[in-house]
C-alpha cells in the first residue's frame, strides 16, 4: 500500500509553486503581495526568502501592467506564473488576456507562443460581498486560445501547475477561495502531475449524472451522499478542465444514467452550465429521460450577510431537490 500524507489545498499550491521554481530556472512568480506578504491566501509564503526578488516579484497594483509583463516574458522564453489576487481584479487585465495572450500564437502564424500561467482565486462563500465573490470562469472558458482549469481537490491543486507550465498556450487556473483550508491525501512519493485534458469521475453511479467543478464539487458530493442514503445512486463528474470541455466524458455518463444535473456557481444566465446543457442536448438528446436541470447562483450580486450568501449560491439541498426533479420522485 502506497504511503500518503495529509496536506491542505493551500500548502499543495505552495508545494506546486516551489517544485516549479526548482525544476526550471525560467519559472518566476509575480503578482500583488506574493513576496514579502506571502500571497493574499498565503500560497507563496517563504518563497521570497528561498528564491529571491528576481524570481518572486511583488508588483504594483496594476493588473493590466503586470499581466502584460508576464505575457511579454513568456513570449521571450520565460515561464511566468502570474497571480491575480481575485477574479474580479482580473477584469482589469481582460484586454491583455483576451486580446494579447489568447491571440498571439494565432496572429503570428505560430511564430510566437505564450507559455504563461495565470492563477486567481474565485467564488463566493467567505463573506467578501458583491465585489469579491464573482465566479467568472465562464468568461474565460468562452475564449479560444487559452486553457482554463479549475482544481477542486488537493491532488489537482498540487499536480496541475507543472503540467500547465509545459503548455505552449496560456493557461488560467481558478482556485476557489473556500478550498484553501481543505485537506486531502497525497502520495509521499512518485509523480504528482495531473492530466489537464480530461474530466474525472469522482463518484460512480447509475441514476443521474451530476456535473460540476471547483468549489461546488464538495457540495455536489455531499448531495450525492444524501441521495445515496435514499437509494438514489448519482455519478459525480468533476470537469477540472473548463476549456476545452471533455464533452465525450459527459456524454458517456449521460448515456448510461439518462439524466443530468449541472451544478455551477456562476449565474444561470449565460453560464457554463448553459453551454454544458446545450452540448448534452445536441449530442445526447434521445438518451435523456428527463429535461436537463441546472443549479446555479441566484441572479443577484452576491450578498455579504452569511445567511443570504448561502441562499444565493448552490447548496447540497438545492442539488438534492434538482435530482429529485429529474427523477420525478
Amino acid at each position: 500500500m502506497n504511503a500518503t500524507r495529509r496536506i491542505s489545498y493551500r500548502d499543495a499550491v505552495r508545494e506546486a509553486l516551489h517544485e516549479a521554481l526548482l525544476r526550471d530556472p525560467r519559472v518566476f512568480l509575480m503578482g500583488e503581495d506574493v513576496g514579502r506578504y506571502g500571497g493574499s491566501y498565503a500560497c507563496s509564503k517563504g518563497l521570497l526568502e528561498e528564491f529571491g526578488e528576481q524570481r518572486i516579484r511583488d508588483t504594483p497594483l496594476s493588473e493590466s501592467g503586470f499581466v502584460g509583463a508576464g505575457i511579454g516574458a513568456a513570449m521571450n522564453g520565460m515561464r511566468p506564473i502570474v497571480e491575480v489576487m481575485t477574479v474580479n481584479f482580473s477584469m482589469l487585465a481582460l484586454d491583455q488576456i483576451v486580446n494579447n495572450a489568447a491571440t498571439v500564437r494565432h496572429m503570428s502564424g505560430g511564430q510566437f507562443s505564450v507559455p504563461l500561467v495565470i492563477r486567481m482565486a474565485t467564488g463566493a462563500g467567505r463573506q467578501l460581498a458583491a465585489q469579491h465573490s464573482h465566479s467568472l470562469e465562464c468568461w474565460y472558458a468562452h475564449v479560444p486560445g487559452i486553457r482554463v482549469l479549475a482544481p477542486a481537490t488537493v491532488a489537482d491543486a498540487r499536480g496541475m501547475l507543472w503540467t500547465a507550465l509545459l503548455d505552449q498556450n496560456p493557461v488560467v487556473i481558478f482556485e476557489h477561495a473556500t478550498l484553501y483550508n481543505d485537506e486531502g491525501e497525497l502520495p509521499t512519493e512518485g509523480d504528482l502531475a495531473v492530466d489537464i485534458e480530461r474530466a474525472v469521475v469522482r463518484r460512480p453511479g447509475g441514476d443521474a449524472t451530476l456535473v460540476t467543478y471547483g468549489g461546488s464539487l464538495k457540495k455536489t458530493l455531499a448531495a450525492a451522499d444524501t441521495l445515496a442514503a435514499a437509494g438514489i445512486d448519482c455519478e459525480v463528474i468533476d470537469l477540472r478542465v473548463l476549456r476545452p470541455l471533455d464533452t465525450p466524458a459527459l456524454l458517456e455518463s449521460v448515456r448510461r444514467t439518462h439524466r443530468a444535473v449541472i451544478v455551477d456557481e456562476g449565474w444561470r444566465s449565460g453560464s457554463l452550465a448553459g453551454e454544458i446543457a446545450a452540448q448534452i442536448a445536441e449530442e445526447a438528446f434521445y438518451d435523456l429521460d428527463a429535461p436537463i436541470a441546472r443549479v446555479c447562483s441566484a441572479e443577484v450580486p452576491i450578498p455579504y450577510a452569511r445567511h443570504l450568501e448561502i441562499a444565493a449560491t448552490p447548496q447540497p439541498e438545492g442539488i438534492v431537490a434538482a435530482v429529485h426533479g429529474v427523477l420525478r420522485r
